[in-house]
């Protein structure tokens, strides 16, 4: 297995990444938003990204969005092959783009909202604690990615104080890195 920050040469995973979005979302029967394969290509481009492999083969991805001028960054888009699903991939993702996330912008909450339960074990590991989503970042953008999910009436009926996903964030700047379990070879290079 290999995980490691994507870069342009990754670009050309974008459409199928994508598609993984729309399967994932159908298999579970709950809402996701859709990703446009441009915005995850930019992703890969900025270097707020990372990509694994298993045998060669794609095998997940996930990103990072920043909001309110670094004060909020998100772990988004976190997406498995569905072949390799419940073998702790989408776990060592997680902690790697949450380091990476931790490493460009030290001094931001991390948070994200979800749906599934596995990536709330996931970021509750990592030391995210369930919040109200008034404590999460005001952004317009960020609330506009959800407008494709199939849930987006609720988040508006409820005037976006709560939805079908638990809203979960990371507020401790003090805390290590996540690598105390990590194997040395699976660990990235600190970005600067």
């Amino acid at each position: 297995m290999t995980i490691r920050v994507a870069t342009a040469a990754d670009t050309h995973y974008a459409d199928l990444l994508c598609q993984w979005y729309i399967e994932s979302a159908k298999q579970r029967g709950t809402g996701i938003a859709k990703r446009d394969p441009e915005y995850v290509r930019e992703k890969m481009r900025q270097g707020n990204s990372v990509i694994a492999f298993v045998d060669g083969e794609l095998a997940g991805f996930c990103y990072i969005e920043t909001f309110e001028s670094g004060k909020f960054v998100a772990n988004s888009g976190l997406v498995v092959n569905t072949e390799l699903r419940k073998h702790g991939l989408g776990r060592a993702i997680k902690r790697e783009i949450f380091r990476l996330s931790r490493t460009k912008y030290p001094a931001a909450k991390i948070f994200g909202i979800t749906t599934s339960l596995a990536v709330m074990k996931i970021n509750s590991d990592l030391g995210y604690e369930p919040v109200t989503f008034s404590e999460l970042t005001t952004s317009e953008d960020f609330w506009k990615g959800c407008k494709s999910c199939k849930n987006y009436g609720i988040l508006t009926e409820n005037e976006r104080k709560m939805c079908l996903c638990t809203g979960m964030l990371f507020d401790k700047l003090d805390a290590p890195l996540p690598e105390h379990e990590m194997p040395e070879e699976m660990r990235l290079p600190i970005v600067q």
